[in-house]
C-alpha cells in the first residue's frame, strides 16, 4: 500500500480563519481512488518556509507520496512551488503538466497553476491547486499512475 501525506498550504486555514476544505477532500480521494493509506492529516501549514519544513519532514518519515493542496497560484504569497523545488532532486514535469491541462476546457485558469511534481529521495511530491475542483482533477490524473510511479522510484522495473 502507498503511504501518503497530505499537506494543505493556506495562511488563513492555518491561522483558524476558516476550515480547510481541500485537504480533507484530498485525503478521501487518495484513499478511495488511489488506494493510499493516509494515516494522519491533512497537515495544515502557512505558505513559505513551513511548507519546505513539512515536505522535508515527510520525506524523512519515509512517505511514498506527499501531495500538497494550495499555494500554487500567482499571488505574492503563493510559494509552494518554490519550497517544493528546494526539496526535490528530480522534477517529473509530465505529472504537473497533465494536471494543469486536465480540465482546462471548463476551467481555463487551471493553466495558471505553478505546481510541481518531483522526487525527493524515495518520495514522490506533487503540488495541487487549493480548490476542490483542482484537487479532484489532480487525483484523477494521479490515481492511474501513482502505483507505477512509486514502484519506479523504489527501483522497480516496467511491467512486461
Amino acid at each position: 500500500m502507498i503511504r501518503a501525506l497530505v499537506i494543505t498550504v493556506s495562511n488563513r486555514a492555518s491561522a483558524g480563519v476558516y476550515a480547510d476544505k481541500s485537504g480533507p477532500l484530498l485525503v478521501d480521494l487518495l484513499r478511495r481512488d488511489a488506494g493510499c493509506e493516509v494515516v494522519e492529516g491533512p497537515l495544515v501549514v502557512p505558505d513559505g518556509e513551513p511548507v519546505e519544513a513539512a515536505l522535508r519532514d515527510g520525506v524523512a518519515q519515509g512517505y511514498d507520496v506527499i501531495v500538497t493542496t494550495g499555494g500554487t497560484g500567482l499571488t505574492p504569497m503563493d510559494l509552494t512551488p518554490e519550497m517544493t523545488a528546494r526539496v526535490i532532486s528530480r522534477e517529473i514535469p509530465g505529472i504537473a503538466e497533465t494536471i494543469r491541462l486536465a480540465n482546462r476546457e471548463k476551467v481555463p485558469t487551471s493553466i495558471l497553476s505553478r505546481g510541481l511534481a518531483g522526487q525527493a529521495g524515495n518520495t514522490l511530491i506533487v503540488n495541487l491547486p487549493g480548490s476542490s475542483g483542482g484537487v479532484r482533477d489532480g487525483v484523477a490524473v494521479l490515481a492511474p499512475i501513482l502505483q507505477h510511479a512509486v514502484d519506479q522510484i523504489r527501483g522497480g522495473d516496467h511491467p512486461r
